[in-house]
């Protein structure tokens, strides 16, 4: 609940939700699941692409941090790298037991959706402002971690044979704690003077490359 301290920041995230509503960018991989046609190669896509994003994104917190070098900016965004630090080694972890090696990572898969979240995200780092990055990724948990919990609970149900590592790093939930500052995060930047539309229509822009992610996974090509 609430405490009023951050009431800006969670009207832009309503506006954000409110824009998903109305607009869906949808999940490709979510897709297959209900049209019984998601394969492990599928999935073997996904954490390729996943490991890509990595790469980006601490790339793209130390320079957040750089850019805005206060609190609760820096607290946020070493929570962050810190997170990402951790799980890269279970995201591999996954890829040997799905069979790949890390040089099987490297450049594959080759499309450009694969990088499309990596691209938003560095542009969003390299010229947004302290609330733009904050929603964005705030923007970017809420959708990333729900849609990989449902993905994670179809699989199970549709009991595809892929190793318990699969689960170990995808079967979780929302990270409470960073969700809250990244709120915080968002509501300081509005504080400093920041353009509330332009940090919505950033996280948008986010969200619909967060679509291109599934995609990748998802390629039609496979079939």
């Amino acid at each position: 609940m609430s405490d009023g301290r951050t009431a800006e920041a969670e009207k832009l995230v309503e506006r954000v939700r409110q824009m998903r509503t109305e607009r869906p960018v949808g999940n490709a991989l979510l897709e297959r699941l209900n049209q019984n046609t998601l394969t492990v190669e599928h999935l073997k896509r996904f954490v390729a692409v996943e490991e890509k994003a990595h790469h980006a994104e601490l790339a793209v917190y130390g320079l957040f941090m750089t850019r805005f070098p206060h609190s609760p900016v820096v607290d946020f965004y070493a929570r962050l790298s810190e997170l990402i630090t951790g799980a890269l080694p279970k995201l591999l972890e996954c890829a040997r037991a799905l069979g790949m090696a890390e040089r099987d990572l490297v450049r594959w898969p080759a499309e450009w959706e694969a990088y499309a979240f990596n691209s938003t995200l560095s542009w969003i780092a390299l010229t947004g402002s302290q609330a733009s990055g904050a929603l964005a990724l705030h923007t970017d948990m809420t959708i990333y971690f729900s849609g990989c919990a449902e993905i994670a609970a179809g699989v199970r149900e549709k009991q595809l044979p892929v190793p318990e590592e699969f689960f170990t790093y995808y079967d979780g939930g929302h990270p409470e704690e960073l969700m809250r500052q990244a709120l915080e995060t968002v509501q300081d930047g509005l504080d400093r003077g920041d353009d509330p539309d332009e940090a919505v229509f950033r996280a948008r822009l986010l969200e619909e490359s967060i679509g291109r992610f599934w995609k990748a996974a998802a390629d039609l090509r496979l079939e």
